[in-house]
């Protein structure tokens, strides 16, 4: 047999196909997906909340919204709501300038500060781009109150040396930014990227599991009515889901260590994320076969973006966008990110996992019902052996 021949074997072509494939349609989704970053950077909303009673603080508020490369900059709000929202990453950072600013100001006060609140149980990008954002503006606004306070106190040069050096002290403490994390993540990647790890450990698992289930439901068809073996299927990919979840879990606890009063919460989302994705992956290959899994890659690729462990919604090109609305990866990570990090619930994030799941088995019935032929039941040797011994007795 020739090298030219064996190229053209099925086995070989297929696998020329997949590398070809697979090599445009990753670099097709990823590369314009992360042009997002920083380029929609100026997309992501934040507030901005004067409380000062003083004139500095209108001063800054107005500097701010002037210069931050922001487009949504909210400012009839009010403190509390804006941190609530920011629980939420409604908000990717909250300004606060308290009452006493202006006051604390031209008393050279170390107390004088700004607050600079950042939600790190969010996307990856959001909380690094807001910490540099904040040591710059903190930066700026030191060297301006500095040099504000030297002007006011430093009039009269002839000063004892005592006294200069008070002087200088209270100068360089003029300002000074707070800066404020709440939902602290531990430090290493491992952590931020567990949501994200443990979301795609289950629906990877998922949509290899969908080709071999589906593969044995049209290998048994004759053997079992077509809603049995749809039954099958469904039971399979339960026990499936209960057994991996366990062991992703486990082996996430052995690394990461989280809480151990989170371990049953964070498997039942597990399993629920397998069952959505087992759900969500099946439809094209009850569709198409085999062929299915050609067209699951690139959704799965897509939803690698879309998912909001590395970017949020409001800074997604709008393909990944309206990708992240029927993701099971977005609301398990978001559900994920709430549950291991933050201080909300993330039954919001489970219930419209719940959904997208059942839509998707809803689909995955219809196609059985409509597009797959019945085809009759085979009776094996062996049942016809029993009803027969049935019938003489």
């Amino acid at each position: 047999m020739k090298f030219t021949a064996f190229l053209k074997t099925r086995g070989a072509t297929a696998a020329i196909f997949m590398g070809i494939f697979y090599a445009v349609a990753m670099l097709g989704i990823f590369l314009p997906g992360y042009t997002a970053i920083p380029g929609n950077v100026d997309k992501l909303p934040i507030a901005i909340i004067n409380d000062d009673a003083g004139k500095n603080g209108a001063m800054i508020a107005e500097n701010l919204q002037e210069n931050l490369p922001f487009k949504e900059i909210e400012t009839d709000i009010t403190n509390k709501q804006a941190l609530k929202d920011l629980e939420h990453n409604d908000l990717a950072l909250v300004v606060h300038i308290p009452k006493t600013f202006s006051e604390n100001i031209q008393k050279g006060e170390a107390s004088s500060s700004i607050d600079f609140t950042i939600n790190e149980a969010g996307a990856t990008v959001v909380s690094s781009t807001m910490n540099s954002v904040v040591n710059e503006i903190n930066s700026q606004l030191s060297t301006q109150f500095s040099q504000q306070t030297a002007q006011g106190v430093l009039m009269n040069f002839n000063v004892p040396e005592k006294q200069a050096a008070e002087l200088a002290e209270k100068i360089e403490k003029s300002y000074e930014g707070n800066v404020v994390t709440i939902n602290e993540i531990p430090d290493g990647m491992n952590h931020n990227m567990l949501p994200m790890f443990l979301t795609m450990a289950g629906y990877v698992g998922a949509m290899i599991g969908a080709m071999q289930l589906v593969g044995a439901f049209r290998a048994s068809r004759g053997k079992a009515s077509k809603t049995r073996l749809f039954t099958y299927v469904q039971m399979a990919a339960l026990l499936i889901a209960v057994v991996s979840s366990i062991i992703a879990v486990g082996v996430a606890y052995l690394i990461d260590k989280p809480s151990g009063d989170l371990f049953f919460g964070i498997v039942g989302q597990q399993i629920l994320n397998y069952m959505v994705c087992f759900n969500f992956t099946a439809i094209l290959i009850f569709l198409f076969g085999e062929g299915g899994m050609i067209l699951n890659l690139p959704i799965l690729l897509m939803q690698t973006i879309a998912n909001g462990a590395t970017i949020t919604r409001d800074m997604m090109h709008a393909p990944y966008e309206w990708m992240s609305h029927i993701s099971p990866m977005y609301y398990s990570v978001q559900a994920y990110f709430a549950n291991l990090f933050g201080s909300i619930s993330p039954s919001p994030y489970i219930w419209s996992m719940a959904a997208v799941g059942a839509v998707a088995m809803l689909i995955n019935m219809a196609i059985v019902v409509f597009l797959h032929k019945p085809m009759p039941v085979q009776v094996s040797e062996t049942e016809v052996e029993k009803k027969a011994a049935e019938i003489t007795a």
